[in-house]
């Protein structure tokens, strides 16, 4: 995927937040509390639990659906932190051999369990947070968080951060078009031309991020990004959004749902040959 590519698909996630649905209208703050709710009770499970894991995806995925978010475009983005997530476990099979499950000829140790839920944590949470996004915006996010009680100086930070993003990524292309435009048969730059276009690219966003920096302090900047949206209200359907989920996710947490209806069919063929006892015969 080229960086055009990825950043177009970045930009997509701010135009799905502008859309119009009962999920985007709620305020912000309930969106993040409960999303802040579902990553401490994700996070606070055992390290060799995964089939527990299973029932968190399901906030993640009825949110996009209920706010119109491709689901595909939600998994090229959480793949993206696929490789990182891979090198922080990849050891852990190595380190952790103690037995925790046999299948026949195929031996689980607690470094697999271990392995695969961490991977299985990290695409959950990264989902999370793109779905957050995509229903609310980054802008709302943070101006929610700070709502909430997140120090103005972080806040801002991050609203910078994020707007950065799209400098950095804009003056990049800017130089491997022109590098292309330059050097039709050979498109890829060698390890050499890599170190130079990352010098340049250094030395253009500083310059460019001094330049938004004084026509940001020309038209007033006092350090608080200005919102011109209506400051929404916390109402009945926020309270409503935050009981339903903080009770969907006090359940995942506390009962082994996977457990529990792997037990089902056996609970059922119980009662039923208690019930009529010449049929299991």
């Amino acid at each position: 995927m080229g960086l055009d590519t990825a950043l177009h698909e970045i930009r997509r996630l701010d135009d799905l937040a502008a859309q119009d649905t009962a999920l985007h209208r709620l305020d912000a703050r309930a969106k993040v509390l409960v999303t802040l709710a579902y990553l401490v009770s994700m996070l606070s499970l055992g390290r060799y639990e995964v089939s527990r894991l299973l029932p968190f995806a399901a906030f993640p995925l009825l949110l996009a659906v209920q706010g119109g978010v491709p689901l595909g475009l939600l998994l090229r983005r959480a793949a993206l932190a696929l490789p990182f997530v891979v090198f922080v476990g990849i050891f852990n099979p190595l380190i952790d051999r103690n037995v925790h499950l046999t299948l026949g000829p195929l031996v689980i140790t607690g470094g697999m369990l271990s392995f695969t839920s961490i991977v299985l944590r990290s695409l959950l949470a990264v989902t999370t947070g793109l779905v957050l996004v995509a229903v609310t915006g980054f802008d709302q996010v943070c101006r929610a968080l700070g709502r909430l009680g997140m120090p103005t100086a972080l806040l801002v930070q991050l609203q910078f951060l994020y707007r950065y993003l799209f400098v950095l990524a804009d003056e990049a292309l800017r130089m491997l078009h022109a590098r292309v435009q330059r050097c039709a048969k050979n498109s890829r730059p060698s390890l050499h031309e890599y170190r130079a276009l990352l010098g340049n690219l250094l030395l253009r966003t500083l310059d460019r991020a001094g330049r938004v920096h004084q026509a940001m302090l020309c038209r007033g900047f006092d350090g608080t990004m200005p919102d011109l949206r209506p400051t929404s209200r916390f109402g009945l359907a926020e309270w409503r959004f935050c009981a339903i989920w903080g009770l969907f996710l006090l359940a995942v947490r506390i009962l082994n749902i996977p457990q529990h209806l792997g037990d089902l069919p056996l609970y059922l063929a119980a009662k039923a040959g208690g019930l009529f006892p010449g049929v299991l015969k």
